[in-house]
């Protein structure tokens, strides 16, 4: 037992891969693709967005490892900031995290689960009632969201190791799955079902500002898909020699998940033209590839794919960001009951805070309107966070670092500058998002105050 936390140390180096591996694999590499090619309308710049996607979410996992390997504690990206610019850093990254960030995620990727579960069993619908007062009303698939957060959170109340065990086994079979996705676009259109002219012409004529800002609005959904990686992080106190295996499994999960992405867009645009990619019905770019190569089954194939691909995205947002809503508590800046762990050693009131409000999320119908909003403050936070790292040489010359991030000072500047020009990309062409998630953050400010001074006895400890 780790005897700053009392948590559990369980998790191997295979666990904490198959953690990041799949938080990070959700429905977004099934859909987003459509949405991305609508905007930068060829071929070669929708790879573009994956792989400058990418660049970003590997080189920020190079940097985070030396902050994950010095400072192993639960809570991660809180931590960092806490002890990088203070209390009021960490705590605002905590509070956007519980408000949209990972509960709104929740939400998103369980009405997804649902909604796919559909094709299977057609009562379960979005425009099929079982309550129904004035304007609310609750539908088969807001039910079942709902029943699959409340049962992994209830499941996740087990070992750590418990959840880590559902986890690799839905990675390695969602894994799995996305290759053998891979395997058919790509043989099938060997075979002549798809064609290389698809890949052409791969870029626009001219390139302009224009051009290269809605290129940088594009890539919002491909950057959410690859969001999570970091969820390991949270869970640090839990992991095995972490000043080894975070770092490694930060760069083995996202490098797995990026390779697998960019994979899975080069089938997709073997197979199918932009044009048929821009069009595809609901954003369901990879449904379309499937029907195109095996006909009605395909529908089939990529309903359950998805279906196996939320659910064990799922349990892994899940089990992660309850531990930084524990390590709040413990500092003074969350409820008091977030920071008791049960008799597993899981902080089991935490997860359940953090179901109830995703839960809620999934009654509200804006949950797809809140993961808009966040990507802006996702990206605020992840610039902020690696420039801790600058900040932590300078503050704490003396902090043991058993890994010092790759390629130092050079790489982890690059990130921060592409990381920003994301942001500020957004700031000029999806303003309206982004000012609502700079309010989301913001509102954090007051009731930061409020738990420094009903908790003022814990945090002056």
């Amino acid at each position: 037992m780790a005897k700053d936390t009392g948590l559990s140390k369980q998790l191997s180096l295979l666990d904490s891969t198959a953690i990041i591996i799949g938080s990070m694999i959700g429905s977004g590499i099934f859909i987003v693709s459509a949405e991305i090619a609508s905007k930068v309308e060829t071929p070669g710049m929708l790879l573009m967005a994956w792989v400058v996607t990418g660049v970003i979410t590997i080189l920020g996992a190079l940097s985070y490892g030396e902050l994950a390997s010095a400072m192993p504690k639960a809570g991660g990206q809180y931590v960092y900031l806490k002890e990088a610019f203070g209390p009021l850093y960490g705590f605002l990254y905590g509070w956007t995290l519980f408000a949209v960030i990972q509960t709104g995620t929740i939400a998103a990727v369980a009405v997804a689960f649902a909604k796919f579960t559909g094709v299977f069993i057609p009562e379960i619908s979005g425009t099929n009632a079982i309550v129904s007062i004035g304007s609310f009303s609750i539908s088969t698939q807001q039910l079942l969201a709902i029943s699959i957060i409340i049962l992994l959170s209830i499941y996740n109340y087990r070992e750590v190791k418990a959840g880590a065990i559902l986890q690799n086994i839905f990675t390695i079979t969602k894994v799995a799955a996305l290759l053998l996705l891979v395997i058919l676009g790509l043989y099938f259109g060997y075979k002549g079902v798809g064609s290389l002219e698809n890949f052409k012409p791969a870029f626009p004529d001219i390139f302009t500002l224009t051009t290269l800002g809605i290129f940088g609005a594009a890539m919002t959904g491909s950057l959410f898909s690859a969001d999570a990686w970091n969820n390991i992080t949270y869970t640090a106190g839990e992991v095995k020699n972490p000043q080894r295996n975070l770092p490694l499994s930060l760069l083995l999960g996202t490098s797995t998940v990026i390779v697998l992405y960019l994979l899975a867009n080069i089938a997709y645009i073997y197979v199918l033209p932009i044009d048929q990619i821009k069009n595809a019905e609901n954003g369901r770019v990879a449904t379309l590839m499937m029907n195109t190569v095996l006909g009605d089954k395909g529908r089939f194939f990529m309903a359950a794919m998805i279906m196996i691909s939320t659910f064990g995205c799922l349990n892994g947002i899940i089990l992660t960001a309850a531990r930084v809503y524990y390590a709040m508590a413990k500092d003074g800046f969350f409820f008091k009951k977030a920071g008791v762990l049960n008799k597993n050693h899981v902080p089991a009131n935490s997860l359940t805070m953090q179901c109830v409000w995703a839960c809620l999320l999934c009654f509200s119908g804006t949950y797809n309107d809140l993961l808009n909003y966040i990507m802006f403050a996702v990206m605020i936070f992840y610039v902020l966070t690696i420039s801790g790292l600058f900040v932590l040489r300078v503050k704490r010359p003396e902090m043991e670092r058993p890994y010092k991030a790759f390629g130092y000072p050079v790489l982890p500047a690059v990130y921060i500058l592409l990381a920003a020009l994301v942001a500020l990309n957004m700031l000029i062409y999806q303003s309206e998002f982004s000012m609502y998630g700079l309010i989301i953050i913001l509102l954090g400010i007051p009731v930061y105050y409020v738990f420094k001074k009903t908790n003022k006895h814990v945090i002056n400890q």
